[in-house]
């Protein structure tokens, strides 16, 4: 099975905390993360994956313009997609940056997909999904690893 990360990184911290989430997904049994970038990605990508976990970096409160493109770009396989599990994350330059609402917006996007959607654990923080300032310290990881292992073990119970 697998789980697609998806993001869109102009600076390097919203890769870093994508490999985190990568690495909850991979340490799931059965389980196995496809980490893309947005301009990497293919339908095919979007289409194999039991669930999508999609993150950016705030721009005016809301994802990427090249997550947003991949989004609709793709919105022809949106019946192909319904009851997958999607999450989201993100990263700001400041802390009232609008990291919710972006976030937000790609759970809205998921939604609309038709996808099962999912914030982070409780174990987390219990939110809309994992964001921080700055390049994620080690907290921050440890919590997109949990957010990773979430949505893997929930693709797992959703195909039993």
């Amino acid at each position: 099975m697998q789980i697609l990360i998806l993001y869109y990184s102009k600076g390097g911290n919203t890769r870093k905390l994508a490999e985190a989430v990568a690495r909850g997904v991979n340490g799931v049994p059965g389980v196995k993360a496809l980490l893309k970038r947005t301009d990497a990605v293919t339908q095919e990508d979007f289409v194999a994956s039991a669930g999508i976990i999609a993150g950016s970096p705030v721009y005016f409160g809301l994802m990427a313009a090249e997550l947003k493109e991949v989004f609709d770009r793709f919105v022809g396989v949106r019946r192909k997609m319904e009851n997958k599990v999607g999450a989201a994350f993100a990263t700001s330059g400041d802390p009232s940056g609008g990291k919710e609402t972006t976030m937000m917006a790609i759970l809205q996007a998921l939604l609309i997909y038709g996808m099962i959607v999912v914030g982070d654990p409780l174990s987390a923080t219990g939110h809309y999904g994992v964001s921080c300032v700055g390049e994620p310290d080690p907290s921050t990881r440890e919590n997109g690893e949990r957010l990773g292992r979430r949505v893997a073990e929930l693709a797992l119970k959703l195909s039993a």
